[in-house]
């Protein structure tokens, strides 16, 4: 069919709409300019503006920012203080990661293997019924249910375990008065809240492993330990990646829970809330901020050297 009968009428618009036919290009280039834009100015310029501050330092004696290019801000970074929040963050966040992964596996193979039809929309409706209510409502039942006074206070009374949950909170540096003000009080509701991140890429991931490889791996002998280790695992691994990116990183950049479930010690979220608001240390919140990014960018190189990306 010749160009000519694409055309339309003549006019403006027929003759931008025959513009666009001959240059596809130039309609996709307008059609992206401005999401491009917003994505540059709001999202990449503010990351950029973010790094260039961590390069300031405050005037000790006037408290004002000090705008000459300095590496002093990130040298406070290793400071005891402020380094045991940073390696108090990354600590929660792969202890966090790898319980998802734990939890979700078994979850997301059943699913992927074994739900069909009803089973399986019941599966997703249960998985991500809970993303579909308020953050902070969620957050704040929790903080109930872990309150001495709490539902899960008095299960654990019920079955006479009371000795147990108080020698769990008197260890040391994880434990408090309460699950509510303790390590596992914020690593029980992290895990909760990013749990769907985790198992809804894995389950994707096992729904693609070739049910005739595992059939294949049980005729040749292979037990489901090896089965699980040498075809089901490096086969599922994308998922993992792709659940563990969003478990880790989201736990890195939390502050509320910390905030209302857990200890008075800080996470990463927290000091970077306290320096640019109350503190008015915006150069150290930055430099705060810029070391889930770091830690991040880090992973997801390391997870490409390893190939974990090309399944994807």
């Amino acid at each position: 069919m010749s160009r000519a009968a694409h055309r339309a009428p003549g006019g403006l618009a027929g003759r931008l709409s025959d513009l666009f036919w001959r240059r596809a290009g130039l309609f996709l280039l307008l059609l992206l300019a401005l999401p491009l834009t917003w994505l540059g100015l709001v999202y990449i310029g503010s990351l950029l503006s973010l790094l260039l501050q961590s390069f300031f330092s405050i005037d000790e004696f006037s408290g004002l920012i000090n705008y000459d290019f300095t590496l002093k801000t990130y040298a406070e970074l290793l400071r005891p203080a402020n380094f045991d929040i940073i390696l108090r963050t990354v600590l929660m966040a792969a202890a966090v990661t790898v319980a998802a992964a734990i939890v979700a596996f078994p979850i997301a193979y059943y699913a992927a293997r074994y739900a069909r039809g009803r089973m399986k929309a019941l599966f997703y409706l249960a998985v991500m019924l809970p993303l579909w209510s308020s953050y902070l409502v969620k957050v704040y039942a929790w903080k109930l249910i872990l309150a001495k006074e709490g539902i899960l206070n008095w299960a654990v009374e019920g079955i006479g375990a009371s000795a147990v949950l108080n020698a769990v909170l008197a260890i040391p540096v994880i434990g408090g008065n309460s699950l509510s003000v303790s390590y596992i009080g914020t690593f029980l509701v992290f895990l909760y809240v990013w749990l769907p991140f985790m198992i809804l890429p894995l389950q994707a991931s096992l729904e693609r492993v070739p049910a005739n490889l595992l059939e294949a791996s049980d005729d040749l002998g292979a037990g489901s330990g090896q089965t699980f280790r040498h075809v089901i695992l490096p086969l599922a691994m994308p998922g993992l990646i792709a659940g563990s990116i969003f478990t880790f990183s989201l736990t890195l950049g939390d502050y509320i829970i910390p905030q209302i479930v857990g200890s008075s010690r800080r996470f990463i979220g927290q000091a970077v809330y306290q320096h640019q608001g109350t503190a008015g240390n915006i150069p150290l919140a930055a430099a705060f901020a810029v070391v889930p990014i770091l830690i991040m960018g880090l992973y997801l190189w390391a997870a490409k050297r390893k190939g974990a990306f090309d399944a994807l």
